[in-house]
């Protein structure tokens, strides 16, 4: 056991507001071991949203359940209430509530539908660390809660991931399996995420990170810097997807903790920022309900050329986003692999293709966020 992990698992726990926490390689295995806990399987289905992350789909897939895609309503990103009940069949299992970008989902209307149908509904907040919904923290809304650190997130181990839940039965339950099945990351992993942190550390700023990216893309495509080895994360299982957070991990994640109300406040400011630059500018405001009190990881606009915005932030050396680049973001085998057709969430597509996100990490100042501002008025907003 880790010492280390241990330390950070109660931490989060404390400062989040739950009663139990496990830590494990990546958020998609905290996810994974869930699943797991609550007994999801083979012929099973799992409701989740249209517009997100194919590391959602792929724990399902690894428990041989099948993921449903629900479209989005347009202004949250977040999986539309009045659509999940046309997804559900005899096989539902278990319905994923995404906070997409941080901004809560419609929480009631979800749990109302689960409570109809008796289904356990778990929340992905990934992206959603310090947002509440009606003065409550996303992640402590239901049954369980999974979490990411990975090099985007609020705050990053390298990788990294939570499980998070006050119901003893299933902490048990996980903490049965992380004892039995889980393993603990190698030296080799160890070591290489070690040094890919210190680069992380050193190198990353606003006006670097778009060129670093497009290298680790290249050295990981020719498995240079790839801890898992190419395709090892597609659709089968591998004994080696199952780890733990290394004690490494562990600590880094520890101080972050520690500092974490200063992050997310510098966030909120950048995020007034953008909204009231973007105001004066004319640019189209999305109207929150006053009861979600969102912590965006990333502030997201719709610009009239995504394309275009990309190229201009990469020649500027500007930091933009691109989640999510299509309905399963980054997905590197055919869509239909995890159960999507194109046209299933048509709403959910036009805003991958309008979609790009400004930064709100504590290395962006007021300056370069005024840039990245200037940028994407420059293109316009979408129609």
């Amino acid at each position: 056991m880790s010492g280390a992990r241990e330390k950070l698992e109660a931490a989060f726990a404390q400062w989040l507001g739950a009663k139990y926490a496990f830590a494990f390689w990546k958020g998609r295995v905290a996810m994974y071991v869930i699943l797991r806990a609550l007994g999801i399987g083979g012929g099973d289905e799992v409701i989740v949203p249209g517009y997100t992350c194919v590391a959602v789909a792929r724990p399902i897939k690894y428990v041989g359940a099948r993921p449903v895609y629900v479209d989005i309503e347009p202004v949250t990103f977040n999986m539309d209430p009045a659509k999940i009940e046309a997804k559900l069949s005899g096989k539902t299992r278990l319905i994923v509530a995404q906070h997409t970008y941080g901004y809560p989902a419609e929480m009631d209307a979800i749990l109302d539908i689960a409570r109809h149908r008796s289904l356990p509904v778990i929340e992905d907040s990934c992206l959603a660390l310090g947002s509440t919904y009606k003065g409550r923290r996303t992640g402590t809304l239901t049954l369980a809660a999974y979490w990411s650190m990975q090099w985007s997130k609020t705050f990053t181990t390298g990788f990294g991931g939570i499980a998070t839940t006050d119901d003893a039965d299933l902490a048990a339950k996980i903490e049965r399996l992380a004892r039995q099945e889980a393993r603990e990351p190698g030296l080799k992993e160890a070591t290489l995420l070690a040094a890919m942190r210190t680069v992380h550390r050193l190198l990353a700023f606003p006006k670097t990170v778009s060129r670093m990216q497009a290298v680790y893309r290249r050295l990981s495509d020719a498995g240079l810097v790839a801890i898992n080895p190419p395709g090892a994360e597609q659709v089968r299982f591998t004994p080696a997807f199952f780890k733990r957070l290394g004690a490494a991990q562990a600590r880094v994640g520890l101080q972050h903790v520690h500092r974490l109300d200063a992050n997310l406040a510098h966030r909120r400011r950048l995020m007034r920022l953008y909204d009231r630059l973007l105001a004066e500018r004319g640019w189209p405001m999305p109207r929150i309900p006053d009861y979600m009190d969102p912590v965006l990881v990333r502030y997201p606009v719709r610009v009239a050329d995504k394309a275009a915005a990309i190229a201009l932030a990469q020649a500027r050396r500007l930091e933009l986003g691109t989640w999510f680049d299509c309905p399963l973001h980054q997905i590197d085998v055919p869509m239909e692999t995890f159960d999507y057709a194109w046209g299933m969430c048509p709403i959910s597509e036009k805003a991958a293709r309008e979609t790009v996100n400004l930064p709100t990490h504590p290395r962006v100042g007021e300056r370069l966020a005024r840039q990245v501002v200037d940028l994407v008025c420059e293109i316009g907003s979408a129609k």
